[in-house]
């Protein structure tokens, strides 16, 4: 039977922490900061982690992650 294929794209987005938990970036920071105040910027910089209802499908995208 041959290996399951990654999906790339997920790949690069999200990261699997120790405990499991699916860690991805904040969207928004990418350009248009000039208009975002300080706190705002501050707070998109932090991590996110995926919520429990995308978990399932996308861990089937990361076979091997």
């Amino acid at each position: 039977m041959p290996k399951i294929k990654t999906k790339k794209a997920v790949q690069k987005r999200i990261k699997i922490t120790a405990s499991g938990k699916l860690k991805r970036a904040q969207a928004g920071r990418s350009h248009l900061m000039r208009k975002k105040n300080s706190r705002r910027r501050l707070r998109l910089k932090r991590p996110r982690y995926m919520a429990a209802v995308n978990e399932k499908k996308v861990k089937e995208m990361l076979p091997y992650g």
